[in-house]
């Protein structure tokens, strides 16, 4: 038996994380002209693009099977995650063999990713049930690529920890906010806490100022229950006049247990143009082939 905030549960009822839903449908219009021609996940933060940071924290983190919910013009994030032919047997006449193991390490096993086409932009709840019948009666991670989660181990890591040690449910990765960015998040209204591990009570999405239920703010990570299926089926609209996941969350309050983790990672909003440059400076500082450089070209600009 596993002891959580929520009482009392067999271990044995806990089925395990084992696939996770990426959303890259959005137009990235944020980040125009950039994204005109090339996706705002495949951007670069150093030398790899967004979405493959997130694809490698769901790897490290158990994740068995890919999903990507895109939309048009988005079919070189595939081609990211596919065998290049070409420029492997290049790589390996030339003997760059660093370079070809970094192209071939990164790829998900043959058979386990796959492609979705959400037609119409309905908000992430819809993104999310797009995916229901590749996810089927499985408990699943969605993972926002534009959260960029700095550390070890990864955020999702963290949170399937939390996962097995409250039984199982829902599980959100939550920051707190300053007051006046609170109104931009799904916002948790907390119940107990035991250390990183917060009861959820309720949640609202985007809340007026001042009506806001506490800071505790949630971030693009989820690990959400089979059963969201059924209430994203109907289709709701909420904020934004969109398909709410934050909505049907709430409405899974009380059906199983519901925790909000703050993980020790460092988020960066890469949907920002602002979070996007740090975001590049903080990987950079932390890889050693490049940080001494960085660090000095960085000092020269502050000069």
């Amino acid at each position: 038996m596993k002891q959580g905030l929520s009482g009392t549960i067999p271990m044995s009822t806990i089925k395990p994380v084992r696939k996770a839903v990426f959303p890259v449908a959005g137009m990235g219009t944020r980040f125009l002209p950039a994204t005109k021609a090339i996706p705002k996940e495949m951007l670069p933060v150093v030398d790899k693009p967004v979405i493959q940071y997130a694809v490698e924290e769901a790897r490290e983190a158990g994740i068995e099977q890919f999903v990507f919910i895109t939309g048009r013009g988005k079919h070189v994030i595939a081609d990211h995650f596919d065998h290049a032919y070409e420029l492997e047997s290049l790589l390996a006449n030339r003997e760059k063999t660093s370079e070809l193991n970094s192209l071939l390490e990164m790829l998900p096993q043959t058979g386990s990713v796959g492609f979705i086409r959400q037609q119409k932009p309905h908000g992430l709840g819809h993104a999310v049930w797009c995916a229901r019948h590749f996810i089927g009666d499985e408990p699943f991670a969605v993972l926002l690529p534009d959260d960029l989660m700095v550390g070890k181990p990864g955020a999702l890591s963290q949170m399937i920890t939390s996962y097995k040690q409250v039984g199982g449910g829902t599980i959100v990765a939550a920051e707190e906010k300053p007051r006046d960015e609170v109104k931009r998040y799904g916002v948790v209204n907390p119940g107990a806490s035991d250390g990183r591990i917060t009861e959820v009570k309720g949640v609202v999405e985007k809340p007026a100022t001042g009506t806001e239920p506490s800071n505790l703010c949630i971030i693009g990570r989820y690990i959400l229950q089979p059963e969201i299926f059924a209430i994203l089926e109907k289709q709701e609209r909420g904020a934004g006049n969109e398909i709410q996941l934050t909505d049907a969350m709430a409405q899974m309050i009380g059906q199983n247990p519901f925790h909000a983790v703050k993980t020790d990672c460092t988020r960066f909003d890469c949907g920002d143009k602002v979070g996007f440059l740090a975001a590049n400076i903080a990987v950079g500082l932390s890889r050693p082939d490049i940080a001494p450089q960085l660090r000095l070209a960085l000092q020269n600009i502050v000069r």
